[in-house]
């Protein structure tokens, strides 16, 4: 039987989207952001030379490098003040996910509720200021190393530093103000946008390698053709779920006997949606950012030579370090946005059962058994979907916006889009349908005066 919701949603028009006045400031909003956001990739880093700069980024393009140049929105290939992004953010929550359930102080923090939250998030940007110093500083020690700086010294590291983690905190600062005033979540959007910035030049690039001959006809089909099943790929399996059937006894609420009813638990496939190939792209560039400027010149050390020749695109150990953090965190996150024991719980609480499973910890171990097999099978997807691009475009050398990581977060944000898009119109049809029938209510004789 089709609900309520569904059927509203197969009623959503242009319509209902132009009566949605508060939706539309919202997209405004985001929009408005993004602009600004794009606007910041193009003003570039003071003291260096830009043209230098270029050769020298041209070189190093095709490592690990091209892969922050990506997720940057082409901020590293011009040296902006936003060339970190928003990765020092993302890696300082993970680091604090992590630490959440090992350090016993911040676990009680994070079972405070609202206030526990925020303290957290407090921590969080502290140690984002810290890894984005670090990489920073690294980076303004490279730039020098290179000769590409005007004019090489402790003020231009100061500035450099002052500059880079201004801008990742400016980022932090409007990915929450995306996620509270606009649509969508901030930060998934920012890196978003930035793959998105790149995809129509990406494209005339690729055809224009098969124009040229340096990649063939047959390959560039072949490569098509994997691009549109990966996005099918991805998004059938981010709609998959496991349903579990929840049954509710009967009830006495007053003089009243509601019958019993049946409910399920969708349990996705993919719980942790777009975090594990996100958090394991930050982890893989955090060592990297600095260390590649660094050992493309004459004084880098040969070990962190070594450590960016192995971690390069393509690469064995970077492919098995790749797979093993996203599977890692599948597991990890997964665990924190599904608690099987709060789960049970809550169905003990207010009287739901799954059928032939005793309620209590009978149900946890049930949930969290049932989650975990499903969990195999997300992460299994996950590191394919990343991984089998990666190769091709190790093999190929076509563009990095073709990876699976790009088509993964491309995906999957905008599908979270189009869904918070989705419940602000059905939250407003809804507001609409209880003012009708508020008015006919007052209108009928009943409900008028006499």
């Amino acid at each position: 039987m089709v609900s309520a919701a569904e059927q509203l949603a197969s009623n959503l028009n242009f319509g209902a989207f132009a009566k949605a006045e508060e939706l539309k400031k919202r997209i405004w909003f985001t929009l408005g952001a993004l602009l600004v956001y794009r606007l910041g990739t193009f003003i570039p880093l003071p003291g260096i030379d830009p043209q230098r700069f270029a050769e020298i980024f041209e070189r190093s393009s095709h490592g690990i490098l091209g892969l922050v140049n990506l997720f940057s929105g082409g901020a590293i290939e011009r040296m902006a003040i936003f060339a970190l992004n928003i990765m020092p953010y993302i890696s300082a929550s993970i680091i604090m996910q992590l630490m959440s359930s090992i350090v016993p102080t911040l676990e009680a923090l994070k079972k405070e509720g609202e206030q526990g939250r925020k303290q957290i998030n407090q921590y969080t940007r502290y140690l984002t200021v810290a890894l984005a110093t670090f990489q920073a500083y690294g980076i303004s020690i490279g730039l020098e190393g290179q000769g590409v700086v005007y004019d090489p010294g402790w003020f231009f590291r100061l500035s450099t530093v002052i500059t880079l983690v201004g801008g990742t905190m400016f980022l932090m600062w409007l990915g929450e103000q995306i996620t509270q005033r606009g649509v969508g979540n901030g930060t998934s959007l920012i890196i978003f946008v930035g793959i998105v910035a790149g995809l129509p030049s990406a494209m005339a690039g690729l055809f224009e390698l098969s124009r040229t001959g340096a990649l063939r006809a047959e390959i560039l089909i072949l490569l098509l053709i994997v691009m549109l099943a990966t996005v099918a790929a991805i998004v059938y399996m981010e709609r998959a779920q496991r349903r579990l059937l929840i049954q509710y006894p009967k009830r006495q609420v007053g003089n009243k006997m509601f019958q019993g009813e049946a409910s399920h638990l969708p349990l996705k496939l993919n719980s942790s949606g777009v975090i594990p190939p996100i958090f394991a792209s930050s982890l893989l560039l955090l060592p990297i950012t600095a260390a590649q400027f660094m050992s493309t010149g004459q004084s880098g050390p040969e070990w962190l030579t070594n450590a960016v020749a192995l971690l390069g695109r393509g690469q064995p150990v970077y492919l098995l370090t790749y797979v093993a953090l996203i599977v890692f965190f599948a597991f990890f996150y997964t665990s924190v946005v599904v608690n099987a024991n709060d789960t049970a719980d809550n169905l003990r609480k207010y009287g739901g059962f799954i059928p032939g499973i005793r309620p209590g910890a009978k149900t946890a171990e049930y949930i969290d058994y049932v989650l975990t097999r499903i969990t195999v099978l997300g992460a299994i997807y996950l590191a394919l979907v990343c991984v089998l691009p990666e190769m091709m475009i190790a093999y190929w050398a076509v563009p990095f916006y073709f990876g699976g990581t790009s088509l993964m977060i491309a995906v999957s944000v905008t599908m979270d889009t189009v869904a918070q898009v989705q419940s602000h119109l059905i939250a407003q049809q809804y507001e609409g349908l209880i003012k009708k029938a508020k008015l006919r209510g007052a209108s009928s004789p009943r409900g008028g005066r006499r």
